[in-house]
């Protein structure tokens, strides 16, 4: 398994981490077969979306807090309850192929670790399947 280290800069954000997995499906030099992303926290995600328009990315954003807000019925503590509705609907893994030793996105795709309650260092982890 490979782990990657990301650093989110904004307490909601989609950080691109697109040559990050590329580079490490390159280093390890799986020529055909799968690529499964998983992050092992309870307010960050994943998601595949356009890395072509940085706009696309705030609209996102906008979006997602349009749909948890903060709300004053959660119960939860440490005040994050958004973040974990928002990981929940995004999701935290992702699967895709490796072809020709290249992780296989369509033409506009890109790789996003999607924090909810940042600034942290979270994991990605990577784990590569000849096949």
């Amino acid at each position: 398994m490979v782990r990657m280290e990301v650093r989110s800069r904004a307490t909601r954000e989609l950080v691109d981490i697109t040559k990050q997995v590329r580079s490490a499906v390159r280093q390890h030099g799986v020529a055909e077969g799968v690529c499964i992303l998983f992050v092992p926290h309870t307010t960050a995600g994943l998601t595949l979306n356009e890395n072509w328009d940085p706009d696309v990315q705030g609209d996102i954003l906008v979006t997602l807090a349009d749909i948890a807000p903060d709300d004053p019925r959660h119960r939860h503590t440490e005040g994050n309850s958004p973040a974990h509705v928002l990981t929940s609907l995004v999701g935290t893994s992702a699967t895709r192929f490796i072809a020709g030793g290249e992780l296989q996105l369509g033409r506009w795709q890109g790789v996003y670790l999607a924090e909810f309650d940042g600034p942290r260092t979270r994991s990605v982890w990577l784990k590569l399947l000849p096949g």
